[in-house]
């Protein structure tokens, strides 16, 4: 498995809280989208883990796509 799954082509909208960790699904094969669910086991693909540093709404990619990891950046529009 080179590329990731596309999971959706729109991004999902979530609430960030301030200082918590998030695991980002980077394969597109989680079920838990657009987090970790270790559905990547056996590829070659490990979740992107970042702290949020601010409470704040978010829109968070899930076709993989993305130039801005984690977040969408509107490459959905181009798949």
């Amino acid at each position: 498995m080179d590329l990731p799954k596309v999971a959706a082509k729109v991004p999902v909208k979530v609430e960030l809280e301030k200082g918590k960790k998030y695991a980002w699904c980077t394969c597109g094969l989680s079920d838990k989208q657009p987090y970790c669910n270790g559905a990547h086991k056996g590829t070659d693909f490990r979740p992107l883990v970042f702290e949020a540093e601010e409470t704040k709404t978010a829109h968070l990619c899930q076709c993989k796509a993305t130039k801005n990891p984690g977040f969408c950046d509107g490459s959905h529009k181009a798949l």
